[in-house]
């Protein structure tokens, strides 16, 4: 089905966009970001998973091996979600209701690169799966 480029478009394009500003605004969304996490060497850790985001979601939009390059995406948004969504349901003020909104877009990401790992790139592809 030729919709399928309409996910395509919108999953890429989050983590383009993404990845970009993790080298566009390093202390707020790249490095510093990672370091106040918790990362091990978010100097070496905020760039690659930035590359792996724009490389990625990329290959995404264009549908060029669409479901391998789901496969990394995956690992970042779970590990986005995991570090920084969960950790929401036990802090102050926070919790249930707090998480699920802040994590809309991590969810949505979630169920969009699923759905990609599934049915492949779609017609409108640089390279189709069977």
């Amino acid at each position: 089905m030729r919709a399928i480029i309409l996910i395509r478009i919108l999953v890429g394009w989050v983590f383009v966009s993404e990845g970009i500003q993790k080298f566009l605004f390093p202390a707020a969304l790249g490095v510093g970001r990672f370091a106040k996490i918790g990362f091990p060497h978010p100097g070496v850790v905020a760039p690659v998973v930035g590359v792996v985001e724009i490389v990625c979601g990329a290959a995404v939009i264009f549908g060029l091996w669409t479901r391998l390059a789901s496969i990394p995406l995956l690992v970042v948004i779970g590990t986005a979600i995991v570090t920084t969504k969960i950790p929401e349901l036990h802090r102050a003020g926070q919790g249930f209701w707090f998480m699920l909104h802040d994590a809309r877009t991590d969810f949505s990401m979630v169920l969009g690169l699923v759905f990609l790992l599934i049915v492949g790139g779609g017609p409108v592809a640089m390279t189709r799966s069977r």
